[in-house]
């Protein structure tokens, strides 16, 4: 079971994983070593996986962030297919879906050269993928974790 204590400290570290436990232990009025053992038997749960570091890609030269839709040829074609998807360094993120598209993918690149190169060159050679549909993201007004 999950508690408010929990979803405190979820939050807490989904806004910024770098808190002290003692910071966090400070705004819910507990000591941090309440925080350190919750925070473990939530790792242990599985729902705490891990801390990141957010990057802005642009700073880093990708200008581009694209979706691309993927229709496999056949429904068995998916694990090797994603395989193959996951040899792309451009790929940052890769979901297996119902709809229209067997598998959406998000891609990030420097500029139109380097997608059309993606595209053409590694991503529509792969066997098991019959077609592809790119959306340009122009923006990403909203971009969060789920809170607690």
């Amino acid at each position: 079971m999950i508690d408010n204590l929990d979803k405190n400290i979820i939050n807490a570290l989904t806004e910024n994983a770098r808190l002290s436990y003692a910071e966090i232990a400070k705004d819910n009025g507990v000591s941090p070593a309440t925080v350190h053992v919750r925070v473990e038997k939530l790792r242990k749960a599985g729902v705490i996986t891990g801390a990141r570091t957010t990057v802005d890609a642009r700073k880093l030269g990708y200008d581009i962030t694209c979706f691309i839709g993927i229709i496999l040829r056949q429904a068995g074609d998916y694990p090797t297919a994603l395989k193959k998807l996951e040899n792309l360094p451009e790929v940052t993120e890769a979901y297996y879906t119902t709809g229209q598209y067997s598998v959406l993918i998000k891609v990030m690149v420097r500029n139109i050269d380097d997608l059309q190169k993606l595209l053409i060159e590694r991503l529509q050679v792969i066997e098991e993928i019959q077609s592809t549909e790119t959306l340009i993201s122009l923006q990403a007004p909203i971009q969060r974790s789920i809170r607690a």
